[in-house]
């Protein structure tokens, strides 16, 4: 009988977004697949250091429901090959993390097999496989290398940006063609008329199931939109979550402030956003996703 993960939320990971892999890649890069094929090998048995999002992943797989079932599946999406895949495979198992899935596709993209997999988040240090996974519909992320905040809580704390990332991008579409005062009368005049789905609005409901079937009383995850906009643009967000039925938990309005120490204040295991500005701001602080695509100049 075949597994079913519906149900479950299902995050597709790559093998430089959960290990500190920084000397093989740039072995790769310079003496290409031959010389790191046999690194890799040759190392195999030796421990790997913890990647940007190894504390995320880390929180997703102890998640659990009102059963005690686990909510999350965790499933490797990498461009080794199964044999220097073996390393990974070891420092997973080291590391004693719940994964037991993935796809090894030696140095082919691996994003076609999250949207098979019903991956509903993909988190990647490729640029490409990210872009290419944003374009078929899946909320998806560039890891970018990070100064890690306290993660010693045992809560899962997630933050968005919203246009472009969990909203759409029609907003920062008026801001660049035709100004602030355009954007915030556009805004204004469309308060009560929600704005349409981003990438992230999905993965952002599966959370949303998660913590409905999880012990109010625990409260597993925290979630938190940090956006640049400010009063009166903020109605419209307010309505938009509304109309979908979604929770969030924190909301910060900061009108062009740096990011950074906010989120680092918010205690966030991860933010993302599309704008590079606001990604170099947060990764001073806490891991960051770059989630690519509309940019204001």
């Amino acid at each position: 009988m075949a597994v079913d993960l519906a149900g479950k939320l299902v995050v597709g990971i790559s093998s430089r977004a959960l290990f500190e892999l920084g000397e093989s890649h740039a072995l790769f890069e310079a003496k290409g697949v031959e010389e790191y094929s046999a690194y890799q090998i040759h190392h195999e048995n030796e421990p790997l250091g913890e990647g940007v999002a190894f504390s995320l992943v880390k929180k997703l797989l102890a998640l659990k429901n009102s059963q005690g079932v686990a909510g999350v599946e965790v499933i490797l999406l990498s461009r080794n090959s199964a044999d220097t895949g073996l390393r990974i495979f070891n420092a997973i198992e080291r590391h004693g993390l719940n994964i037991t899935r993935a796809v090894f596709s030696r140095g082919e993209t691996p994003w076609k097999y999250a949207q098979a997999l019903g991956v509903h988040l993909f988190l990647s240090a490729d640029a490409g496989d990210v872009r290419l996974a944003l374009d078929a519909g899946i909320a998806a992320a560039t890891i970018l290398p990070s100064a890690l905040g306290d993660q010693s809580s045992e809560q899962l704390r997630i933050a968005f940006d919203g246009d472009a990332v969990v909203f759409s991008d029609e907003a920062e579409r008026i801001y660049k063609t035709q100004g602030l005062d355009a954007f915030i009368e556009h805004e204004r005049s469309n308060a009560n008329t929600p704005l349409a789905s981003g990438p992230f609005r999905p993965f952002l409901e599966a959370l949303h199931r998660l913590q409905r079937d999880s012990d109010p009383q625990r409260a597993p995850i925290r979630t938190a939109l940090v956006t640049a906009r400010n009063a009166p643009t903020h109605k419209r967000v307010v309505h938009t979550l509304r109309a979908w039925g979604v929770r969030i938990d924190e909301a910060v309005f900061l009108g062009g402030v740096a990011k950074g120490p906010v989120l680092n204040a918010f205690g966030a295991d991860i933010f993302f956003d599309d704008q590079t500005q606001h990604c170099d701001s947060a990764r001073q602080h806490v891991a960051t996703g770059h989630v690519p695509g509309f940019e204001k100049p």
